[in-house]
């Protein structure tokens, strides 16, 4: 199983990634405070600025302080090694 670094020593797992989402769209904030509601936000962000949005096929959401791009090329990476060696 492969890993991304969400920041802050933080891991995820590559495969479980569903999407990295910009936080500043009200659908992604509804998102965010829905899963709040139902106890399944991570706040991996250590109380710096959210900058990301994980969404996992677990429903779980996560916050991170990394950018959607930093995070986006991290996946892109653990997936293609995936391919590569699979």
């Amino acid at each position: 199983m492969k890993f991304i670094n969400i920041g802050f020593g933080s891991l995820v797992a590559a495969n479980r990634v569903l999407a990295v989402v910009d936080p500043d769209s009200a659908p992604i904030k509804r998102v965010v405070q829905e899963a709040k509601e139902r106890a399944m936000l991570v706040d991996a962000s250590y109380g710096r600025k959210t900058q990301s949005v994980i969404l996992m096929d677990t429903d779980h959401v996560i916050l991170s302080a990394l950018n959607t791009e930093v995070i986006g090329q991290r996946w892109s990476e653990q997936t293609g090694k995936e391919e590569a060696n699979g």
